[in-house]
């Protein structure tokens, strides 16, 4: 029997709704296969801060850190609930593992399955082909336009002296200004890239069948960016099993909604890559499709990258699929870290199930034009899984 540690991190609103699910999807793997899970949970988040003025218990980095060999996130954010400093309470929890952790990498699949109602004008219609829909975005996840935060965010959650940028002044700008700093260092940039392309060579390729890494910056304008094309482009001449490409980020966003068959694998910054792939989400189905990895070369966590839709809480109402997606990549990335065969052969079974069921079009939330519940979509996936498994 293989035993792994999960630190499990439900947070706010409904993320404790689909965590549950993630949670009921790992206790069925668990009975039904040699994998062992010892579930860590971890209260957090802007709830708990208001409850106890903490962001999550003491200690609990250093359990994410040492005693865990991933961590699972359901999602952050509450009403009201601000830290002192004027962040978000809960940007200790994800921004600080992101860079207490050095998890560089934040890896975004984009893959629509059949089925999906994608709803538009108010209508839910198919509007892309599932076929011309399977890629990932690498978005850096370290440095950039939120670094200040990220570090600030760490230094709380490991009890450093937290960083705020020196005071600046700015021809032709007069009063109040403020301002954000967005460093892009080559070590940062050549980690990032190198794992996207890693990537590339565990893929089959585009939808059209082709193996690319694309570079998407802003270079024509920023001195960063520039730096990251050039990091790029120094390590593709090195390169001859992979095509490589480039786009501007404004260019990116229109071909990435009219022409997605074109890409493979996207690496680009932090802030692009923050809004590239929501603008993605959509060809998928939406947020509640959207799973995601903060992935570094020690640690990883994972998480559905939607909010935690206070309106919805406690209504049991939104889609648990991309935390179940979340949990797919989890087991996808133990199985490969640790060669663990039995860990691939889950996260494979989650990705046929979570397919299947859509082609189906009979339990669906809300978001894709169905009335069943958050538990009812997730026990009938891990229903389908469980049969797989057997």
């Amino acid at each position: 029997m293989t035993h792994y540690s999960i630190a499990v991190l439900p947070g706010d609103g409904t993320g404790r709704e689909v965590m549950a699910e993630g949670c009921a999807l790992l206790d069925a793997i668990e009975a039904n296969t040699s994998l062992s899970f010892n579930q860590i949970i971890i209260p957090c988040g802007g709830q708990y801060y208001q409850e106890t003025g903490l962001e999550w218990p003491d200690g609990s980095f250093e359990v994410c850190r040492d005693e865990a060999d991933a961590i699972l996130l359901g999602a952050i954010g509450w009403p009201g609930a601000v830290c002192k400093n004027g962040d978000l309470a809960g940007g200790q929890v994800v921004l600080g593992l992101r860079a207490g952790l050095e998890l560089y990498a934040n890896v975004r699949p984009i893959k629509l399955y059949e089925g999906v109602q994608h709803k538009v004008h108010g209508n839910f219609q198919q509007v892309w082909s599932p076929g011309k829909v399977d890629m990932i975005i690498v978005r850096e996840n370290t440095e950039g336009l939120y670094h200040s935060l990220l570090h600030r965010s760490a230094m709380r959650a490991t009890g450093g002296e937290e960083y705020e940028p020196p005071a600046m002044t700015f021809p032709g700008m007069n009063g109040d200004v403020a301002w954000d700093p967005r460093p892009i260092s080559r070590a940062g940039s050549k980690r990032v890239i190198e794992f996207a392309r890693k990537l590339v060579l565990l893929r089959n390729g585009s939808p059209e069948g082709v193996s690319k890494l694309t570079c998407v910056d802003k270079s024509n304008v920023t001195r960063g960016c520039q730096l990251f094309r050039a990091v790029f482009d120094e390590m593709a001449e090195e390169w001859d099993d992979i095509e490589v490409d480039h786009a501007y980020i404004d260019a990116f966003t229109m071909w990435l909604v009219r022409n997605p068959e074109w890409f493979d694998v996207v690496v680009t910054s932090n802030m692009f890559g923050d809004i590239a792939t929501d603008l993605g989400s959509v060809l998928q189905g939406g947020m509640g499709m959207a799973a995601s990895g903060n992935i570094g070369d020690n640690h990883a966590f994972f998480e559905p990258v939607h909010g935690s839709t206070p309106k919805y809480a406690g209504q049991k109402k939104v889609n648990p699929i991309a935390t179940l997606n979340s949990v797919q990549m989890m087991l996808e990335w133990l199985g490969y870290r640790n060669n663990d065969d039995e860990a691939l052969k889950a996260a494979k079974a989650i990705d046929e199930a979570v397919a299947e069921h859509i082609k189906k079009g009979e339990v669906l939330t809300y978001d894709l034009g169905g009335e069943a519940s958050t538990t009812e979509v997730g026990s009938a996936i891990i229903a389908s899984v469980v049969e797989k498994l057997k």
